[in-house]
C-alpha cells in the first residue's frame, strides 16, 4: 500500500467521529434518513442474497436515472446491489428498482466502514457510474480481487491535464478498471492521453435511460384543471427561481392566465416559496407560478408542458440533463452555464431544438415566442427527440460486459 493510501486511510479513521456528527446534522436538515444512518457506516440493512451479486454505485439522481436501464437487464441474470449517496436517489430506487435488485446507502470512505460493507455484501464485481470514485473504496475493492468497471465516464481536457500531472496516482486510482465506458469520442481521447486501456466508446448511457415515468391519471387531472398557457422551469437552483419569477412577471400582461411551473432541483426547497405548492396538495392557479416540489414527477410535468427551461444553467452549476426532456419531444431553453453538458447542447443546437438565454429578459422572450406559436414549439420538440435517438441497445451491451467481468 502506498504512502498516500496509508495516510488517506488513517485520516479517514481519525475523522470518523466528526463524520458521524456531520451525518447526524444532515438528518436534521433532511439530507439523511435517521432509520438508515447506519448504512453510511457500512452496516447492511438487508441480507446478502445467494448467488452472483453485481454492485453498482451511482452518486445521485442523474447517475441513478441513467443506470436503471442497465439494472433492468442485469436483474434477469444476477442479483444487483445499487448504492447511492442522497435521499432523493434512494427514493427513486425505491420506486424504480426491479426484482433481484436492492438499494443501500454507500458508506463514507472510512476504511473500517468500507471493510464492513464489503464483508457483508461480497460483490462479484463493482461498477461505478460516471465519476463517483473514492480512494479507500477502490483500494479495498482491489485488495479483495473484485473486478471493477467505470461506466458513462467523462473527462474534460482540463481534467485530463490535471491528472497527467499526477500520472502515477491516476494509474492506480482511475485506471484499475477492467473497462472504461465513455460518453463521447472526446472523453475517449482524454482517457487515452492518460494511458487508459479497455475503453468502450459506445455513447452516453443517459440517452438510453428509460423515459421518465408518468402517472396518466395525474396528467389527465392537470389537463382538466388548466387550459391556459403554461411553461416549465425544471431542476432550478437558488438564484434561478428569481430569474424565472421575473420572467413570469414580465409576461403576465401579454399572457394573463400564464402558469409557470417551477420544479426545484431539491424538492425540500419548496418550503422557501410563498406560492401554491404541490407537496401541500395545492393546485395551480391561473396567472400564478406553481411550485412542483414533489419527488419523481418530472416526467409528468415534461409531458404537460409544451417546452421547458432546464436549470443549473443560469447559475454556474454546469447544467443538468437536457436529454430527459428532449427524448419526450420537449424543446429546451437553457442558460449559458453548460460546461458539464456540452455534448447535449451541441446535439440539440444541431437540430434546432434548443434556445439559449442569459437573463430574465431573454428568458421571457423565449417563453413568449414558443407560447405564441405552439406549432413551432412542437416542431422544435420533434427535432429535439431525434438528437438522442439510436441508443436502444446500449444498456444490453454494457450489461453484457459487466456479466463477463463478474464471472
Amino acid at each position: 500500500m502506498s504512502l498516500f493510501y496509508a495516510a488517506y486511510g488513517a485520516a479517514g479513521e481519525l475523522a470518523a467521529p466528526f463524520l458521524r456528527a456531520m451525518l447526524r446534522r444532515r438528518v436534521a436538515s433532511g439530507k439523511e434518513i435517521a432509520a438508515r444512518l447506519s448504512e453510511r457506516f457500512g452496516v447492511a440493512g438487508l441480507p446478502r442474497p445467494a448467488g452472483r451479486l453485481v454492485w453498482i454505485h451511482a452518486a445521485s439522481v442523474g447517475e441513478t436515472m441513467s443506470v436503471f436501464s442497465v439494472i433492468d437487464v442485469l436483474a434477469g441474470n444476477a442479483n444487483v446491489l445499487l448504492t447511492t449517496g442522497t435521499v432523493t436517489s434512494a427514493g427513486l430506487a425505491a420506486e424504480r428498482l426491479p426484482a433481484h435488485a436492492l438499494h443501500q446507502f454507500v458508506p463514507l470512505d472510512v476504511p473500517g466502514w468500507v471493510e464492513r460493507f464489503l464483508d457483508h455484501w461480497r460483490p462479484d464485481c463493482a461498477v461505478f457510474v460516471e465519476s463517483e470514485i473514492w480512494p479507500t473504496m477502490l483500494r479495498l475493492t482491489d485488495a479483495r480481487g473484485i473486478p471493477r468497471m467505470l461506466i458513462n465516464a467523462s473527462m474534460s481536457a482540463r481534467s485530463a491535464a490535471n491528472w497527467g500531472r499526477i500520472s502515477k496516482f491516476a494509474n492506480t486510482l482511475i485506471f484499475g478498471f477492467r473497462y472504461v465506458h465513455v460518453q463521447s469520442a472526446a472523453d475517449a481521447e482524454n482517457f487515452r492521453r492518460l494511458g487508459a486501456a479497455g475503453i468502450l466508446e459506445w455513447g452516453n448511457l443517459k440517452y438510453a435511460a428509460p423515459l421518465l415515468p408518468v402517472d396518466e391519471t395525474a396528467l389527465a387531472e392537470l389537463r382538466a384543471m388548466m387550459s391556459g398557457p403554461v411553461w416549465l422551469a425544471a431542476s432550478t437552483h437558488p438564484g434561478e427561481e428569481s430569474i424565472v419569477l421575473a420572467a413570469h412577471e414580465a409576461l403576465r400582461g401579454r399572457f394573463p392566465g400564464l402558469v409557470t411551473i417551477i420544479v426545484p432541483r431539491y424538492p425540500a426547497r419548496g418550503a422557501a416559496f410563498s406560492l401554491p405548492r404541490r407537496s401541500l396538495g395545492q393546485v395551480p392557479v391561473a396567472g400564478k407560478p406553481y411550485i412542483a416540489d414533489t419527488l419523481g414527477e418530472l416526467g409528468l410535468f415534461y409531458r404537460f408542458s409544451p417546452f421547458a427551461f432546464i436549470g443549473g444553467s443560469l447559475v454556474p452549476v454546469g447544467g443538468h440533463n437536457l436529454a430527459e426532456a428532449a427524448r419526450l419531444g420537449v424543446p429546451v431553453i437553457c442558460g449559458p452555464h453548460t460546461g458539464e453538458i456540452v455534448e447535449q447542447v451541441e446535439a440539440l443546437r444541431a437540430v434546432e431544438g434548443f434556445v439559449e438565454v442569459v437573463d430574465a429578459e431573454s428568458l421571457a422572450g423565449a417563453v413568449a415566442d414558443w407560447s405564441e406559436d405552439v406549432e413551432r414549439a412542437a416542431a422544435a420538440g420533434a427535432r429535439a427527440r431525434t438528437a438522442f435517438a439510436g441508443m436502444e441497445d446500449l444498456p444490453g451491451r454494457i450489461a453484457g460486459r459487466i456479466m463477463d467481468i463478474s464471472l
